[in-house]
C-alpha cells in the first residue's frame, strides 16, 4: 500500500475559510443560516466553519450535529455503528437555510440519509451541502454546493480525513491498495485506522 498526503493543516484551514466566504456570499449574509454537521468529523468541520463565519460577520451562527446512522439504506449490508448524539440548535431549522457539513462526499448515501433525518427535526427553507473532500463515484444524484477539494479517486483507494479535535492532527491522505482490500475493509462509515475517517459509501 502507498499513502500520500493531499491536504495538510494549513490547506484544510484555507479550504474551510473559502467555503465560509462562499456560504456567506450565497446566503447574502448570515440571516436564517444554520450549520449542521454529520458526525463525527463533519460536526467538527461545521463548528470550525461557524467560527470562521462568526469572525467575519460578527454574528454567532447556530450549529448542530445530526446523526444519520439509523436512516441509512444499507444497514442490512454493513455493520451498524453505535448512533452518536444529535444536537440541533435551540432555534430549530424551520424556515432556515441549513448547510449540511460532511468530511468526504462519495456515493451520496450518507447525505440522502441526512436529508431524511433532517425532516424529523423541521422543514428548512433550503438545504445546501458542504464537503471538505469530493472524491466522486456518486451512486445518487447528489452534489455538494461548497467543496474544499475535488479529489478524483479510484474505488480501490481510501481517503482518510484526520482532524485535530478527534485525531490530534489535521490531514487528508489517500491510500492506494490495488487488490481492493482497503476499500472492502473500510466499507461503511467505520474506520479501518484508529481515528481516521474513511468514507467509501458516504
Amino acid at each position: 500500500m502507498e499513502t500520500r498526503t493531499v491536504l495538510e493543516s494549513a490547506e484544510i484551514s484555507r479550504a474551510l475559510t473559502r467555503i465560509s466566504h462562499e456560504i456567506i456570499e450565497a446566503n447574502k449574509g448570515v440571516d436564517g443560516l444554520v450549520l449542521v454537521g454529520i458526525p463525527t468529523r463533519g460536526s467538527h468541520l461545521a463548528r470550525r466553519i461557524a467560527d470562521i463565519i462568526s469572525r467575519i460577520e460578527g454574528v454567532e451562527v447556530p450549529v448542530g450535529s445530526l446523526d444519520v446512522t439509523m436512516y441509512r439504506d444499507d444497514l442490512a449490508h454493513h455493520p451498524t455503528r453505535t448512533p452518536l448524539p444529535t444536537d440541533m440548535p435551540v432555534i430549530g431549522i424551520d424556515g432556515a437555510t441549513v448547510v449540511l457539513v460532511d468530511d468526504v462526499l462519495y456515493s451520496g448515501r450518507t447525505v440522502r440519509a441526512a436529508l431524511d433525518a433532517l425532516n424529523d427535526h423541521g422543514r428548512p427553507q433550503v438545504v445546501r451541502l458542504a464537503a471538505l473532500i469530493d472524491r466522486g463515484h456518486r451512486e445518487l444524484p447528489i452534489r455538494a454546493d461548497y467543496i474544499g477539494k475535488n479529489l478524483p479517486s479510484a474505488k480501490h483507494e481510501r481517503i482518510a480525513v484526520r482532524l485535530a479535535e478527534h485525531d490530534g492532527e489535521d490531514s487528508v491522505t489517500i491510500t492506494s491498495d490495488r487488490d481492493g482490500t482497503a476499500a472492502a475493509a473500510a466499507d461503511g462509515r467505520a474506520s479501518t485506522e484508529p481515528g481516521a475517517s474513511t468514507e467509501p459509501v458516504a
